[in-house]
């Protein structure tokens, strides 16, 4: 039984993957000629003229994927449905820059879609010996969830491997955890397809990348991640939505770090800057591949803990590995410019 769903996993994986890997050259040749293409300059840190729809590959072997192992359902036709507008939303923004309320108009329909559709529904959360159930908040919630998943990522996407690095990160560890639990229901069909999809993206984006995720990808794969949170951990006396966002603790911290930065700043949220957490790794060590390595490192000790957090039934060691994750966080604030910028604070103190 165990050998029979190791190698359904791995299909669901493969295949994906494969095809996603061969299909990339053609998806750039597209990308050039209809002009999605992301030039350097500004915080921008590629030097040439880059192509930046390989989203619609990861989009391709997800369909692929689900065709071939998935099930016909009204929640797999409203995730089919919130990832077409998420698709065209992305391949439009990547060929003209839509402003960013177009781009949220379109996030907040997808993310409708799911709620309202789908009825995959954010109801409750219980971790930590607590419950907390919505009620009257829970479309709401739900909306702002999906639309929270689909920026984090968006944010992220700033470095060659990055965002397709810490999806697939995030994929994996989601379905360790459902092997794990038991869950084998849609969920279970989108996690590793979505693996392998991204991994077969990720032959063509790690450095020196040939091709970027562009708007496409990271809000597809972001919002992918939302949809596989709300489905798997429904479960009340289980960990609910708490363990797929400590999953995710490197692009959620980044984007509360970016959001307290320009607020401290008054600039406005949605204005991008070059303070994110891989740039304040990329100043120290002027490497991009040292970088993003990292921050695979640090997510992978996110993930890591999570597990740990469903295998561990007293909650005991899992307190430790979270203190000791939070002390970390501490120290690279400390450290780095990624709320405020240390020597003009300095500066500031001397005068007084």
């Amino acid at each position: 039984m165990m050998n029979d769903l190791i190698g359904q996993i791995l299909l669901m994986i493969f295949i994906p993957f494969a095809f996603v890997a061969l299909i990339m050259p053609f998806i750039k040749r597209i990308a050039v000629r209809i002009g999605a293409v992301d030039n350097p300059g500004g915080r921008h840190i590629h030097k040439t003229v880059m192509p930046k729809l390989g989203g619609l590959g990861i989009f391709l072997g997800f369909l692929l994927g689900y065709m071939i192992f998935g099930e016909h359902s009204d929640q797999m036709n409203s995730v089919l449905i919130g990832s077409f507008v998420i698709i065209i939303t992305g391949m439009i923004d990547d060929i003209c820059d839509l402003k960013v309320r177009h781009k949220l108009i379109g996030q907040v329909v997808a993310a409708c879609i799911i709620a309202f559709y789908g009825k995959i529904l954010l109801v409750d959360v219980s971790a930590f010996n607590m419950y907390l159930n919505f009620g009257v908040f829970t479309y709401p919630l739900t909306i702002l969830f999906i639309v929270g998943c689909i920026n984090c990522i968006n944010f992220i996407d700033g470095m060659d491997g990055l965002s397709g690095g810490v999806s697939s990160i995030y994929y994996l560890t989601i379905g360790i955890i459902g092997v794990i639990m038991g869950n084998v229901d849609l969920e279970f069909v989108l996690t590793f397809v979505m693996l392998g999809s991204t991994l077969g993206f990720l032959v063509h984006n790690f450095y020196p990348a040939k091709i970027f995720a562009g708007d496409t990808g990271s809000m597809f794969m972001g919002f992918i991640i939302a949809v596989i949170a709300l489905l798997g951990f429904k479960n009340v006396t289980m960990t609910s939505l708490i363990i797929p966002l400590l999953i995710l603790g490197v692009p959620i911290l980044d984007t509360l770090f970016a959001i307290i930065r320009r607020t401290l700043k008054h600039e406005k949220i949605y204005e991008g800057d070059a303070c994110h957490v891989h740039h304040q790794l990329l100043n120290r060590n002027k490497s991009q591949v040292k970088t993003v390595l990292t921050i695979y490192f640090i997510n992978l000790l996110f993930a890591f803990a999570s597990i740990v957090y469903i295998l561990d039934t007293e909650n005991k060691i899992s307190y430790y590995v979270y203190g000791g994750l939070a002390l970390m966080v501490v120290l690279f604030v400390w450290n780095t410019n990624i709320l405020f910028d240390r020597k003009e604070l300095k500066k500031r103190f001397k005068r007084k």
